[in-house]
């Protein structure tokens, strides 16, 4: 069965009836009318691009905070008194 996509309410191939399947995943519809719609591939687009921007945020923050967890461990494990630099922590000394 040619599963439709819902926009607004109404299906992007402009069909009509109460009885057509329609959903607002895009990895369901399978009606090509509806897949080849400026609607449709605006949504693709656009879900395409928040799941770049999300991976890239998630990447980018690992490693922001993987150097200075490094940075520490390397102090702490130096002999004697070392002092952390300014904006490490409130300890003076580790």
């Amino acid at each position: 069965m040619v599963t439709h996509y819902k926009v607004a309410g109404h299906l992007a191939c402009g069909r009509h009836g109460n009885n057509l399947p329609s959903t607002s995943q895009l990895a369901k519809v399978k009606c090509r009318n509806c897949r080849n719609t400026e609607a449709f591939k605006e949504a693709r687009r656009a879900e395409r691009n928040a799941a770049r921007r999300a991976a890239r945020k998630a990447s980018k923050e690992h490693v922001s905070n993987d150097w200075r967890t490094a940075w520490e461990n390397r102090l702490a494990a130096l002999p004697g008194p070392q002092r952390l630099p300014r904006g490490f922590a409130d300890q003076r000394f580790v």
